[in-house]
C-alpha cells in the first residue's frame, strides 16, 4: 500500500525540503509508507481523509482517487466526494488502469509522470 503515494512524497520532498506534507492513506500500511519516504505527517481512514481534504492547499494522487470504488476498492463513495468537492488544487496522475481509458493523454512511464506532478505542483506554490 501507499506505492505510487511514497513515490510522489519522495520527489516532493527531494525538490521541496521546507515543504509541510500531509499523507493521507486509506490504511495505516499505505500512510505508514508516505511518512517513511518523507511526510510531515500523516493519518490514515475515510474520516481523516474527509476531515483533511478541506485544509490544504493541494492534493496530488492518482486520478483514482477521486473516482468510486478506485484502487481496487479502497476509495469509498464518501471520500471520492470530499476529494471531489474540496477547493484544493488537484494535480493528479493520469493512470490508466481497468477500463478507464483517458483519450488524448499519452502513456508516459510512472517516473516521468511523477516528475512533471512535482514540477506542476512547485509552479502552483510559486503563485
Amino acid at each position: 500500500g501507499g506505492g505510487i503515494g511514497k513515490h510522489i512524497v519522495e520527489q516532493l520532498r527531494k525538490k521541496m525540503p521546507e515543504l509541510e506534507i500531509l499523507a493521507l492513506g486509506t490504511n495505516a500500511l499505505a500512510t505508514g509508507a508516505m511518512v517513511r519516504a518523507g511526510a510531515t505527517e500523516g493519518a490514515s481512514g475515510e474520516s481523516a481523509i474527509c476531515f483533511n481534504v478541506e485544509r490544504v492547499d493541494i492534493i496530488v494522487g492518482s486520478l483514482a482517487i477521486m473516482m468510486v470504488y478506485g484502487l481496487l476498492g479502497e476509495i469509498t463513495p464518501t471520500i471520492a466526494t470530499a476529494i471531489s468537492a474540496s477547493k484544493a488544487d488537484k494535480v493528479l496522475l493520469p493512470i490508466q488502469r481497468g477500463n478507464i481509458l483517458l483519450v488524448g493523454v499519452p502513456r508516459s512511464p510512472l517516473p516521468h509522470q511523477i516528475e512533471a506532478l512535482v514540477i506542476e505542483v512547485e509552479e502552483r506554490l510559486q503563485k
